[in-house]
């Protein structure tokens, strides 16, 4: 299960599942530690991360650091798919659904985790089961999330008629996920791949197995697996070591260990002795031709080898197949899917291609450059970039609490958490005899799953490894030592306003700057140039859009794969967008790394090679993700939503297109005409650079100055202003063939801006309707009736004008469409009458609220804020006003902003699937 719910995006028509104080430094827990509990026992430390054990066999891991102001409990189960029956596939993933629904001292899980604004989520895969909350740091919310976790590892409910409802949200996840081309291809390959092991089934299972599952066989599974010795506790942040150790101590140390005694699985596939191959015929809208190859275990050596080879192949832009495919016209993506598992693994390269191109040809170069190899070995220069990329990653997780947390249960489900280090060493310590010796033995036809079988005489079979004692590989194993520690930091908005430095330079640019020390030296940056007005900018929507995806595309004196090699070598994400009147560019980085980042964002905003090569291989790319959309339910209903509230004459910038105009656009635009935009629109005047972290603030100043202060924008700028949108009561009903899950989409434009004095009573009742899984949509069509994996609603504002939309959402199966209408209608009646409760808006406040801490505990999120505010005049004391506003909104103001705003009669209605199949059936 993903708890990360749909957001709408309506103008795309696309659908989208901090601060500074006082220095202090939490020392890292040793042996002593755990004398204050007198159970719990040190068994290891690595680079700050300390495990203990519990009598009752729970392990315990901490990876304290004071400098983040947010905590993360992470609880992981040995247990997944592999462990899986006859009948009873996605078992493991069932019950992972069910354990949220709660357990007698609780009531629903999922409900109290919306309600507390913590950042939740469950996943489930081949090997392990894994669940995690992030919340801001302070002891009841980790007092609660330890005991939470505790309850439900041995008094979930798992009951029949939690199983009744649940069983087809399940079913509806994954009907979702049959929509998906790569999906479906990659599940027909490994069940070919496979002959008796579980890795050859999905982890969400056969539908008649998750239609009949019996509920005494959930309860025997969990009572099985969910049990203190086949489970790791992981907490991560901001905590107190030893009143941790004592919590843990107390809440878990109470469970038994259980009598029952687990048995290693022992079902291994013999080396494959010839290629297969599996062919997926279905309606769609791109082509997939892909290639899966046998591997050893994660915990083997050559799981770093797989690593980097799969780097250097594929990778984007340097990688052999993006050269020999993607620049070569033969595909327009490629991926690398490694897989590194706890028993033999596989790795899957995957390559897209449109209608046009040919699938044979795509195929026959893809074979080529993975099993060719031996005559094109992997150089010198291709193994550097290779493992900068791999440790540019892994330096991120590591400076990143809840992403270390998450990243550790799948190194726990390989063996042991310390093999996540130890990867890391043997990533450093590759060498090209290494790759070469992998490639050479993975890389060959007999172990290959794709297109045919093909017999032969002298079979030429893949040496696998014997299976490896991880205790005794880490038993001695030390690791580097731990990152440097951050601050602790207030989040106070006083403190970071107090932080904060606002200024105005000579070329016109807004400079925010918030300095403070993190956990890594980490930085993050937002820098966003606004230009043009509505006359100067007709007609030119795609040239905007291909203007900004191309500045990264090669710049300065470096080329599209150099810059790539560079931000990995400097250990820095990147990322270009632009659309309309703005490009925006993010980045994340070290402190040390600040200058020559600076240097290269002034060489792709201000010298960008623009090439013919380059553009041609976005435009093909574009259209290709244009037409990738046609038959999918929700690009269809986002995109007949935003086509039917459209108030703007073709060509305005803000106007929405089809798909057919979108396309004809890209094709008809010249590179001539980018070089121009660029060149006749760009530059600062008016723009907004935000930064926070570490960083040196007065230097960074004045390498800003220097680099763009003589960089004037050429046209003036008038923000376009959002035309208000009337309400179009209507249904639109679109048919979406041979897809299994259907779309609902609803919009209501309403005349609110974010200083109305309604806006924050709004929110709040959109939080109660729709907006996280503690809401009524989500509990009425996923938890009661079981309709839908994923439903809701939001309403946006924007800060200058009364130009807002509420919409709400819901995916399910089309011959479920009537109920859903049901269900919708009478929660929407439902809302409007009776309003919200007491109790609910007591949720709605405290949830929102604790979001809004836990994003200015994020850098890149303050970031983003920052350049926000500053864009509409404001400072953080307009986030203060809005958080005091919250706090006070009285409950009859809530729903008095519901009958004046929220009109069902109003509602435009999209429903996007094959109600035609659902009808002959």
């Amino acid at each position: 299960m993903r708890i990360r719910l749909l957001q709408l995006t309506l103008l795309s028509a696309t659908l989208l599942s901090p601060c500074w104080a006082v220095a202090q430094t939490q020392p890292a827990p040793s042996a002593n530690a755990a004398s204050a509990t007198g159970m719990l026992k040190a068994i290891a430390q690595v680079e700050g991360i300390t495990e203990y054990r519990l009598p009752n066999g729970l392990r315990v891991l901490l990876a304290p650091d004071a400098s983040k102001p947010t905590t993360t409990v992470n609880i992981t189960y040995l247990v997944g798919s592999r462990h899986e029956n006859y009948g009873e596939t996605g078992m493991a993933h069932l019950l992972e659904h069910l354990v949220f629904k709660g357990t007698p001292t609780r009531g629903n899980i999922m409900q109290e985790l919306g309600k507390r604004g913590m950042d939740f989520n469950g996943t489930t895969f081949y090997d392990r089961t894994n669940y995690f909350q992030t919340f801001p740091a302070n002891p009841d919310n980790l007092k609660w999330a330890i005991e939470m976790e505790a309850d439900r590892m041995i008094s979930s409910f798992i009951a029949k008629k939690d199983l009744d409802t649940e069983f087809s949200v399940v079913r509806n996840e994954m009907e979702s996920g049959e929509n998906n081309p790569h999906m479906t291809l990659w599940q027909r390959m490994t069940a070919a791949a496979f002959d008796w092991h579980n890795y050859g089934k999905t982890t969400i299972g056969a539908r008649t197995d998750v239609e009949n599952v019996k509920i005494e066989n959930l309860q025997n599974f969990y009572r099985k697996y969910y049990q203190p010795d086949n489970a790791v506790l992981l907490v991560a942040g901001k905590f107190d070591v030893a009143a941790t150790l004592n919590l843990i101590q107390q809440v878990f140390g109470a469970i038994p260990k259980p009598n029952r005694t687990l048995s290693p699985t022992y079902t291994q596939d013999p080396a494959q002795d010839g290629s297969r191959e599996v062919n997926v015929r279905r309606i769609g809208d791109i082509q997939l031709t892909a290639v899966l190859y046998h591997t050893a275990p994660g915990s083997h050596k050559d799981a770093a080898a797989m690593a980097a080879l799969s780097e250097v192949l594929a990778s984007t832009p340097n990688g052999r197949l993006h050269q020999s495919l993607i620049e070569k016209k033969l595909a327009v993506n490629v991926n690398p899917w490694n897989f590194d598992l706890a028993e033999r693994g596989y790795v899957v390269f995957m390559a897209e291609l449109n209608k046009t191109q040919s699938l044979q040809e795509a195929r026959k170069v893809l074979l080529a450059e993975l099993e060719g190899l031996q005559q094109k070995p992997v150089t010198e220069a291709e193994l550097k970039r290779a493992k900068a990329s791999l440790l540019s990653e892994i330096d991120k997780t590591i400076n990143d609490p809840q992403r270390l947390a998450v990243q550790l249960s799948e190194s726990i489900a390989n063996g042991d958490w310390r093999l996540f280090f130890l990867h890391r060493d043997r990533i450093e310590a590759l060498t090209l005899a290494d790759l070469q010796a992998a490639a050479t033995n993975y890389f060959k036809e007999s172990n290959r799953t794709l297109g045919q079988f093909i017999p032969t005489t002298t079979p030429d079979r893949a040496k696998f490894p014997e299976p490896v004692d991880v205790d005794k590989l880490v038993a001695n194993y030390k690791g580097k030592a731990a990152a440097t520690e951050g601050e602790v930091f207030d989040i106070s908005l006083a403190n970071i306003e107090k932080r904060t430095q606002r200024l105005t330079l000579v070329s016109g640019m807004k400079l925010i700057l918030t300095p403070k020390k993190t956990r890594g030296e980490t930085v993050s940056g937002i820098l966003t140039l606004r230009f043009g007005d509505q006359t100067s900018l007709f007609n030119q929507a795609s040239t905007a859009i291909v203007t900004a995806n191309l500045l990264s595309r090669g710049a300065g004196d470096l080329q599209r794969a150099q810059i790539s090699a560079k931000l990995d070598e400097l250990k820095t994400q990147l990322e270009v967008s632009g659309s309309g009147q703005t490009v925006t560019v993010r980045f994340d980085s070290l402190r040390k790394n600040v200058p020559e980042v600076l240097n290269l964002i002034r060489d792709i905003l201000r010298k960008p090679q623009l090439s013919q090569k380059e553009f041609d291989l976005l435009i093909q790319e574009s259209i290709a993700g244009l037409e990738s959309q046609r038959s999918e339910p929700n690009a269809m209903g986002s995109l007949a939503m935003a086509l039917a509230l459209d108030t703007y004459p073709k060509g305005d910038v803000r106007a929405t297109r089809t798909l057919d105009e979108s396309i004809a656009a890209l094709k008809a635009l010249k590179l001539d005409q980018v070089k121009q935009f660029h060149s006749g629109f760009y530059g600062v005047s008016n723009s907004e650079f935000a930064l926070v972290g570490d960083f040196d603030s007065a230097a960074s100043q004045a390498q800003i100055g220097q680099l763009f202060n003589d960089w004037k924008s050429p046209k003036p700028y008038a923000r376009l202003k959002a035309d208000p949108k009337n309400p179009k009561a209507s249904v639109i009903q679109l048919e979406a063939p041979d897809k299994s899950n259907a779309f609902f989409v609803a919009g209501l434009p309403v005349p609110l801006q974010d200083t109305n004095p309604e806006f924050v009573p709004l929110q709040l009742a959109n939080r109660v309707l729709g907006g996280g899984v503690k809401s009524r949509l989500f509990d009425r069509l996923r938890q009661k009736d079981g309709l839908s994996y994923g439903a809701g609603s939001q309403l946006s504002a924007s800060a200058f004008e009364a130009s807002g939309m509420w919409a709400m959402y819901a995916i399910y199966a089309p011959q479920n469409l009537d109920k859903l209408k049901t269900a919708v209608s009478e929660e929407m009646a439902k809302f409007v009458k009776d309003g919200i409760t007491a109790e609910e808006l007591a949720d709605a406040k405290r949830g929102w609220q604790e979001e809004r801490k836990i994003s200015r505990a994020q850098d890149r999120a303050l970031a983003a804020g920052h350049v926000a505010q500053t864009s509409a005049n404001r400072t953080l004391a307009f986030v203060e006003k809005v958080d005091a506003q919250i706090d006070t909104v009285t409950l009859a103001e809530v729903n008095a902003a519901i009958r004046k705003f929220f009109n069902p009669a109003q509602f435009l209605n999209v429903y996007a699937g094959d109600f035609a199949a659902k009808n002959k059936k």
